[in-house]
C-alpha cells in the first residue's frame, strides 16, 4: 500500500494570499485546499473553495473584524513582534521534560530516570520545533488506526525488534499496524473479545480505561470502536517511538511511567485499567504501584493483567525465568489485591482479571488504620511522591451503594448529572450550574463550527482542551471522528477533572509552566478558554505559546477565547511564531469583551541543516 503525495501544488498554496483576505471562513476552506494531508484530496478541497469562493458570508452574527478599540491590528507598528527561529534538526522530535539526555543523568531506580525532569528557566528553548522533511497530515480515522506515513515518524526499529508479534510493519511509505501485541500476536480484537466474556465492554458501563505500558496502544485503538475510550500511556522510547507512534495513528496516549509519583489522573476515575506484559513489578515496593491502580479505579472497575507472572507453570520456560521467583511473583500480587478487597473474576491461559468492589462494607477490618492514606490526598497528584497506602472509599449507607455514586451507561452518561456535582462534591458547582455550562459550551461550539467547517469534517482527530473546566467543550464536539485530551491546570480555582471522567471523557492534570508529555506534532486542534488570563503573572506567556506550537501540528488549528486584552498581547506574540491568526467578536456582539482569537500554523519542515517554510 503506497501513500499517495497530495496533488495541490504551488499554484494552489500561492492562491491562499488572494482568499485569505475575503473573509476567515474563506481561510479554512482553504486550508483544507493546500494542506499536505494524507488525505489526497487537494484537488477535489480546492475545486470546492472555488464554487464557495463567493459564499463566504456564512456567519451572520460572527464579526470576523473585531469592533474592540484595543484590536491588535491597531497596535502601534513600532511596537514590532518578536521573530522566532527554527530550532536545530536534532530537536524535531524533542519532548523537554522527558529528554534522553538529561533522563540518563537521574537514578534508575524506580524508574526515576523516565519520570518528568523539566529544562531550567535558562536550558529552555525559545525555538520553534520543526517538522521532519515530508511529513504529511496523518491520515483521517479510521484509516489511520492502521497506517501513519514513513515521513511523519521514521522509525523501523519496532518492525524488526516486534515482527512476530504483530505490532507494526514498513511497506513502502507507510508503517501498516495490523493490530497484534506482544500478549496478542493474533489481534486486539480477538484478545478485547476474550476479556469482553467477563467484562461489560459492550454496554456503556465500562466507558474509560487505562493502558499502563501501551506500547503502539493497539488495544486502545481497537476499543474505540466498542466506544470505549483508553488513556494509554508508556516511557519515552523504552521501545523506539512507542508513544508518537499511538498519537500518529490518533489514539489517546502520553508519555509517562509509573515510577515514585503518582499518576496525574483523579481518583474513581477509570472503569477498566489494563497491563498486557507491561513489566511493571506489580508486587514490589508492598504493592505500591497495585495500590496507585486502586486510586484511580472506579468502584466496581476492573484490573486485566495478561503476561507474565499469570500462568507461569505453563510458560517460565519461554519466558526464560525460574519457577520459585515467577510463583513469589504472582504470590505477592494475590497478595496485594486480596488488602485491596479486590474480587477475582477470571484466570485463565495467560489473562487474571480482578474486580474493585463497589464499597467498603464488604472489607472492614482487612487491614488496620495505618494503611490507609491521608484523608484529601486522592486527587493531590502532581509531584507528588506515590505511597504505599491504600486509598479510602467515600461513604456509603448500605451495603449495595456504589462508593462514590453510581453511573449511567455511555453515551447517556456524558449528560447526565456527574455524582462528584450532585453530592456537592466540587464547591460552588450546583446541578443548575452544570447545566447552564453545557448549555454555554453548546452555543460555544456551534459558534466555533460555524468559523472554521473542518471540525465537523475528520480533518482534526487529536483535540486538546489546555483549560477543560466541567468538560463541555469535549462533550459539545462528542463524535466518533475524533477525541479530547482535557487538561485540568494544576492552578485552576476548581479541581473538576474527576467531574470530566464521570461523564465518560478523559484528561489529565497539568501546569502549564512546563511542558506538556506528549512528542511534538501530537494534535490537530488546540483550544485555550481563560487560560492566559489564569496563567498570566503564573509564567511566561511566550513559554506556553512555545509548547503549543511544539504539539500543534503543522496547519493544525488553535482557537483562543479570553479578555480582548488578553488575545492582543497573545496574538502580538504569535505574530512571530509562523501562525496566521484572526480575532472574532464573541457570539453575542462586539460589545462582550471576551473574544475569540482563531490561528492556523503553517505548513514548513526542516531542510538539510535549516528549515523551509512551503
Amino acid at each position: 500500500m503506497a501513500l499517495k503525495p497530495n496533488s495541490a501544488d504551488a499554484r494552489t498554496r500561492s492562491s491562499i494570499q488572494i482568499f485569505i483576505v475575503v473573509g476567515l471562513c474563506c481561510f479554512f476552506y482553504v486550508l483544507g485546499a493546500w494542506q499536505r494531508s494524507g488525505f489526497g484530496k487537494g484537488d477535489s478541497i480546492a475545486l470546492e473553495m472555488t464554487k464557495h469562493s463567493a459564499d463566504c458570508n456564512i456567519v451572520p452574527n460572527l464579526n470576523f473584524e473585531t469592533h474592540h478599540a484595543g484590536e491588535a491590528g491597531n497596535v502601534d507598528e513600532s511596537d514590532k513582534p518578536k521573530s522566532f527561529e527554527s530550532c536545530r534538526p536534532r530537536y524535531v522530535d524533542y519532548t523537554p521534560c522527558q529528554d534522553q539526555r538529561r533522563a540518563m543523568t537521574f537514578p534508575r531506580d524506580n524508574m526515576i530516570y523516565r519520570e518528568r525532569h523539566c529544562p531550567r528557566e535558562e536550558e529552555k528553548l525559545h525555538c520553534l520545533i520543526p517538522a521532519p522533511k515530508g511529513y504529511v497530515t496523518p491520515f483521517p480515522w479510521p484509516k489511520s488506526r492502521d497506517y501513519v506515513p514513513y515521513a511523519n515518524a521514521p522509525y523501523k526499529a519496532l518492525t524488526v525488534e516486534k515482527a512476530i508479534q504483530n505490532w507494526i510493519q514498513y511497506e513502502g511509505n507507510v508503517f501498516r499496524f495490523p493490530g497484534g501485541g506482544t500478549q496478542f500476536p493474533q489481534g486486539a480484537d480477538k484478545y478485547i473479545d476474550q476479556l469482553a466474556s467477563v467484562i461489560p465492554i459492550t454496554n456503556g458501563t465500562v466507558r474509560t480505561a487505562l493502558d499502563t505500558g501501551c506500547g503502539v496502544a493497539s488495544w486502545g485503538a481497537y476499543l474505540w470502536s466498542r466506544n470505549v475510550i483508553a488513556m494509554s500511556f508508556a516511557p519515552r522510547d523504552s521501545h523506539e517511538a512507542q508513544v508518537q507512534f499511538a498519537l500518529e495513528r490518533g489514539v489517546p496516549a502520553v508519555i509517562g511511567v509509573l515510577g515514585t509519583i503518582k499518576m496525574p489522573y483523579p481518583s474513581r476515575a477509570f472503569d477498566m485499567a489494563h497491563c498486557s506484559r507491561c513489566l511493571i513489578p506489580w508486587g514490589a515496593n508492598d504493592g505500591m504501584y497495585m495500590k496507585e491502580v486502586d486510586r484511580v479505579l472506579r468502584p466496581g472497575g476492573y484490573w486485566v493483567l495478561s503476561g507474565p507472572p499469570i500462568n507461569w507453570r505453563n510458560n517460565y520456560k519461554a519466558w526464560q525465568r525460574p519457577k520459585k521467583e515467577l510463583q513469589e511473583e504472582q504470590q505477592k500480587i494475590e497478595d496485594v489485591a486480596k488488602l485491596l478487597c479486590w474480587e477475582k473474576k477470571h484466570e485463565k491461559g495467560e489473562i487474571a482479571i480482578w474486580q474493585k468492589r463497589v464499597n467498603d462494607e464488604a472489607c472492614r477490618g482487612r487491614r488496620d488504620d495505618s494503611s490507609f492514606c491521608k484523608a484529601g490526598e486522592a486527587n493531590d497528584v502532581w509531584y507528588k511522591k506515590m505511597d504505599a497506602c491504600v486509598t479510602s472509599y467515600p461513604d456509603v449507607s448500605s451495603t449495595e451503594e456504589v462508593a462514590g455514586g453510581k453511573l449511567k451507561p455511555f453515551p447517556e452518561r456524558l449528560y447526565a448529572v456527574p455524582p462528584r456535582i450532585a453530592s456537592g462534591s466540587v464547591p460552588g458547582v450546583s446541578v443548575e450550574k452544570y447545566q447552564e455550562d453545557n448549555q454555554k459550551w453548546k452555543k460555544h461550539v456551534s459558534a466555533y463550527k460555524k468559523i472554521n467547517r473542518l471540525i465537523d469534517s475528520g480533518r482534526y482527530r487529536n483535540i486538546l482542551d489546555m483549560n477543560a473546566g466541567l468538560g463541555g467543550f469535549a462533550a459539545a464536539l462528542d463524535s466518533s471522528k475524533l477525541w479530547v485530551m482535557n487538561v485540568m491546570p494544576t492552578i485552576a480555582e476548581k479541581d473538576t477533572l474527576g467531574v470530566i471522567y464521570e461523564r465518560g471523557l478523559i484528561g489529565i492534570y497539568h501546569d502549564w509552566c512546563e511542558a506538556f508529555s506528549t512528542y511534538p506534532r501530537t494534535y490537530d486542534l488546540i483550544h485555550a478558554h481563560g487560560l492566559f488570563s489564569l496563567y498570566q503573572d503564573k509564567c511566561n506567556l511566550e513559554d506556553i505559546l512555545l509548547e503549543m506550537d511544539r504539539i500543534l501540528r503543522p496547519e493544525g488549528a488553535v482557537i483562543f477565547r479570553d479578555e480582548v486584552d488578553v488575545l492582543i498581547k497573545v496574538k502580538k506574540i504569535t505574530a512571530g511564531m509562523r501562525w496566521d491568526t484572526k480575532m472574532v467578536d464573541h457570539e453575542d456582539g462586539p460589545l462582550v469583551p471576551e473574544k475569540i482569537l482563531v490561528a492556523v500554523k503553517q505548513y514548513w519542515v526542516v531542510a538539510g541543516n535549516s528549515t523551509a517554510v512551503q
